[in-house]
């Protein structure tokens, strides 16, 4: 087990990935620096490795497939995960590790949004969806994490193995984020510089299809570990439109003792119903959402366990 293993993916980072893996290696030296190709066409992973780096390769596109990767394969005390374009200086990494092995932190949050984002990334949407996320996130979730979309983080080994990765892309970092608030995991947030990109160098990341695929992963994850809150709000904005439908209805009922309009009526009284159905599915699903947190927090001591029995039996 490594003492502390620094998380790399690339696709296609020529450009910059020398100096990230040499950067990495100075601000770090004792960590083993892994970098994961995810079907690079140029010369990224031949310069990975000649800069240093243990470069292993992900066939099966996107970040979240490469983050699965790498979660499964390495063990480590502490995991540092960057990206290789250039964009987050290495002179804070000690900081964020630390936070780590120091103060038993499970997730540590490279807070970009607190420094330079704003004044050097040039994507004025960029800039709105990740303060549009922080906020959302923040409030559905009852969080105080301060940068949701930041590439740059420090993890536990308790945190590595015990998260299930379901994305397959740039979404991976918000499922990484509602996992730790949803299990009541340590995160700490340390403000880092950021850096725009290097001309010549091109983002991955599509503003307008994956701002997309992270919002409907948002409301997934919310429906998933929050359901009384989503299936109450569906619930009661059912019955509120149902009361709005039936307003005229009652209206000519009080001032007349007819019901001229029945189709209103029953589609009113049917909403009404899926309005309490949803409320109830909610509430049998939150008992779930409890029971899985009780057995995560077994698992987690297992784990802690586990660990400690392989640390004794190597030492």
């Amino acid at each position: 087990m490594d003492k502390i293993a620094v998380l790399i993916p690339c696709y296609n980072e020529e450009q910059t990935i020398t100096k990230v893996v040499r950067d990495t290696l100075n601000a770090l030296p004792e960590a083993a620096v892994y970098v994961y190709d995810n079907n690079s066409t140029d010369r990224t992973a031949q310069l990975a490795e000649a800069a240093g780096a243990v470069v292993r390769h992900e066939y099966k596109q996107g970040k979240g497939n490469v983050i699965r990767r790498m979660f499964r394969e390495i063990d480590a005390e502490c995991y540092l995960m960057v990206d290789g374009d250039d964009t987050y200086p290495l002179d804070c990494a000690r900081e964020l590790v630390d936070k780590v092995l120091l103060h038993h932190a499970d997730m540590v949050v490279g807070d970009r949004l607190s420094s330079t984002y704003f004044t050097e990334n040039k994507r004025p949407f960029h800039n709105f969806g990740n303060s549009l996320m922080r906020a959302g996130i923040n409030r559905l979730f009852h969080s105080h994490i301060k940068d949701i979309m930041t590439g740059y983080r420090a993890f536990s080994y308790e945190f590595v193995k015990t998260f299930p990765v379901f994305s397959k892309g740039f979404e991976i970092e918000t499922e990484m984020t509602i996992h730790a608030v949803n299990y009541n995991m340590q995160v700490e947030n340390v403000v880092v510089e950021y850096r725009d990109r290097p001309a010549g160098s091109v983002s991955k990341l599509n503003t307008y299809s994956d701002g997309l695929r992270v919002i409907r992963k948002m409301i997934q994850l919310y429906r998933n570990y929050r359901p009384l809150g989503f299936f109450g709000i569906l619930g009661f904005l059912l019955i509120l439109a149902a009361a709005f439908l039936m307003l005229p209805v009652a209206d000519v009922y009080l001032k007349t003792g007819l019901v001229p309009r029945f189709p209103t009526l029953i589609v009113c009284g049917f909403m009404v119903l899926a309005g309490i159905q949803s409320f109830f599915s909610g509430v049998i699903l939150e008992v779930l959402a409890a029971k899985d947190r009780r057995d995560f927090e077994y698992r987690l001591t297992m784990l802690n366990g586990n660990k400690r029995q392989s640390g004794s039996e190597s030492g």
